[in-house]
């Protein structure tokens, strides 16, 4: 099972903290940060746009990877959001396996 960091720019904090909280209640993520003060610049319809933004980057496993997606894009005001995952290519393997563990479905009981 591979190891993933997702990033998602979000307009503000409050919208970066409520995704990233039903991210990891719903267990799709093991953690997800949120880091304001993000200034971004790209192109949207034509134009080149600036605006201030948050990233929200969640760590998760490529099981849980469509599904973190679809609930981003459920909870996201904007048309196209950035969702983009990376692989982690390393790390503390405690760490490591505390992600895969977090995003597994509990244990029935």
């Amino acid at each position: 099972m591979r190891i993933l960091a997702c990033h998602c720019s979000c307009p503000d904090a409050d919208t970066a903290g409520a995704i990233a909280t039903v991210l990891v209640e719903e267990r799709l993520a093991a953690c997800a940060t949120v880091q304001p003060g993000l200034s971004s610049v790209y192109r949207w319809q034509g134009r080149v746009e600036r605006a201030g933004e948050v990233l929200l980057v969640a760590k998760t496993t490529d099981a849980c990877l469509d599904a973190l997606v679809a609930r981003v894009r459920a909870l996201h005001p904007y048309e196209v959001p950035e969702i983009i995952a990376m692989e982690v290519v390393g790390g503390l393997p405690a760490y490591l396996a505390w992600v895969q563990a977090e995003t597994e479905p509990p244990p029935e009981g």
